[in-house]
């Protein structure tokens, strides 16, 4: 009997580890999607809501458009390298982190 409840308990313990650690892993990936989203707001004004940007507007539309494109895009804006009238002003306050963060953001978007 007493062998039996360090089972039960031990198993009990164990199955509250793991249920923690999953809501943990929700939460940290809930986490990073609101701070993706709220990188990506920043976008909003000028490309549109959701990166979706007015019809024959002069400002791209930057929904759907390829990770990898996007990164590129917003260093050459970042280091002057493509011509711009204030992307090159957004991105210099940029991190890294924030410059693919936004990309991952928009390129999951459908176009």
């Amino acid at each position: 009997m007493h062998s039996r409840f360090h089972t039960v308990t031990l198993a009990g313990l164990l199955y509250g580890l793991l249920s923690f650690a999953a809501f943990a892993q929700d939460k940290t990936s809930e986490s990073k999607a609101l701070h993706a989203r709220t990188d990506a707001a920043m976008c909003a004004n000028c490309h549109g809501s959701e990166g979706r940007a007015v019809k024959d507007s002069a400002v791209p539309s930057i929904a759907g458009l390829p990770r990898d494109y996007m990164v590129q895009q917003m260093h050459a804006f970042k280091d002057g390298s493509r011509p711009a009238t204030i992307m090159h002003q957004i991105t210099k306050g940029l991190t890294e982190a924030q410059i693919t963060s936004i990309a991952d953001y928009f390129a999951a978007l459908s176009r």
